[in-house]
């Protein structure tokens, strides 16, 4: 049995009680060593602060409340538990920093507590794991809260949302379905009763949140996947094409071992290139993508990919020959 199956175990002994154990009774009937229980004793009182004494008169170790009572918050947690718990709320706060501090920090002050008891290092976690974030977009902490409680209570909301391809705003109902962290950023999964369809908003671009009394439409999950998870990307619909990409023998040993989407097909070339397949509904989000590898990808299907990617590189090959020949070049500064 474990330190903590003990210590649980002599909780559960003294919880409650009008009357005290008594140190022969714990060590003949109940089991405990000696030399152990007098460490589980010390640690109750002193590492978990339960208020335990030892009254003689009612005979022996009891906790001094008013019922005999006393909880013991997190004391299930195994060690290995704790610290993944805590793993998790480091890797929260770097998901979106501040956004849950005053929630968590009761919390945190007490796992804290728990770990310095058992000599675990809590502090060690924040200075050895390194969580690093890129691009992620700036929010209003009390929109997202707001969208998050609508999210979990089933209510509708009305927003005032940005849109930035268009660059202009308005006005929409909606009934959330699910929050989205994709790729740094959070976006809402929502019924849009304005404009009838499944639409995902980008919470960054929620300016405003007005909370209504009336019920969300419910979406099956199923649905939800369908209509806004099948296809590459965070762009809603569903797949209108299959883009084929082969990678450079190089690239492709990192490629391979990445999952760019749940329906993906991948398979080895004879020639030590990558085909990476991947059904998609909206060329943007992807163009962005084969685009950063540069020559060590090239489109192979669909034609009408294959020929946007090509008028792209070919206008970024003009603009940099624009930019040398006019004498924009890095080194120029003061001639």
């Amino acid at each position: 049995m474990s330190k903590l199956d003990e210590l649980y175990r002599l909780h559960r002994l003294l919880d409650g009680r009008r009357t005290g154990l008594s140190r022969a009774a714990l060590i003949g009937e109940h089991g405990f060593a000696r030399s152990t229980l007098a460490r589980l004793l010390a640690e109750l009182r002193d590492t978990f602060g339960a208020p335990l004494v030892h009254d003689r008169e009612r005979g022996g170790y009891r906790y001094d409340t008013a019922d005999g009572h006393h909880a013991l918050p997190g004391l299930w947690f195994t060690p290995k538990e704790l610290l993944a718990l805590v793993t998790l709320e480091q890797l929260l706060a770097h998901v979106e920093p501040g956004l849950l501090d005053g929630h968590l920090r009761p919390l945190r002050e007490r796992i804290d507590q728990l770990l310095a008891g058992r000599r675990l290092g809590a502090g060690e976690i924040a200075r050895r794991i390194r969580i690093l974030g890129m691009a992620s977009r700036r929010k209003d902490p009390r929109h997202f809260q707001a969208v998050a409680h609508a999210v979990l209570q089933r209510t509708r909301l009305r927003i005032g949302y940005y849109n930035r391809e268009r660059d202009e705003a308005g006005t929409r109902e909606i009934s959330p379905q699910r929050l989205v962290h994709y790729r740094d950023n959070w976006y809402l999964d929502a019924w849009c009763h304005t404009k009838k369809g499944l639409r995902s908003f980008a919470v960054e671009c929620i300016r405003a949140v007005e909370p209504l009394s009336k019920a969300a439409k419910a979406v099956p999950h199923a649905t939800l996947d369908r209509e806004l998870g099948s296809s590459y990307g965070i762009f809603a619909g569903p797949p209108v094409a299959t883009a084929v990409l082969r990678f450079t023998p190089k690239r492709a040993r990192w490629v391979a071992e990445e999952s760019w989407h749940p329906r993906q097909q991948g398979r080895w070339l004879e020639d030590g290139r990558y085909e990476l397949r991947l059904p998609y509904s909206d060329d943007r989000e992807l163009l962005m993508d084969i685009l950063k590898y540069g020559p060590d990808v090239e489109v192979d299907a669909p034609q009408t990919l294959r020929e946007t990617v090509e008028k792209l590189l070919e206008s970024a090959t003009r603009q940099y020959r624009r930019g040398v020949a006019a004498g924009s070049g890095f080194g120029n500064d003061g001639e």
